[in-house]
């Protein structure tokens, strides 16, 4: 049973759990971004580990969106895209974790060992207009 309340968190009712919501609000804004390869979903305020990208800390980035939501309206031709763009800050070049391969093949004591951490950007989004 579902109930929703404005305060949010767990009720219990008797041996049942009552599981409480926060009422959320019609205007939700989000934006689907292309970035290094991959789609990220993306709203004002949200850290997003991507690809590393060519700035420094403290530089704002721009990326393209591919999509746009708007509370009850979605926006996803490319004429309207274009006029929209989502901005970030940068504020960390970081690595990822690292990723161990080893090649191996039988009887013939050939054994390869490599290593590989990926280069990230850690930015901050600021303003999706």
């Amino acid at each position: 049973m579902l109930v929703v309340w404005k305060t949010g968190g767990v009720r219990f009712s008797g041996h049942k759990k009552m599981y409480v919501t926060k009422e959320m609000s019609s205007k939700v804004v989000y934006a689907i971004v292309k970035a290094g390869g991959r789609q990220e979903k993306v709203s004002v305020g949200d850290v997003v580990v991507v690809d590393k990208l060519a700035a420094e800390v403290g530089d704002t980035v721009d990326f393209k969106p591919v999509m746009v939501v708007d509370g009850d309206q979605v926006t996803s031709d490319a004429a309207d895209l274009e006029k929209i763009k989502v901005t970030a800050e940068v504020l960390e070049q970081t690595k990822g974790p690292k990723i161990r391969i080893l090649k191996f093949k039988n009887k013939t004591g050939y054994t390869r060992r490599m290593g590989h951490r990926a280069k990230l950007t850690q930015v901050k989004i600021t303003k999706i207009a």
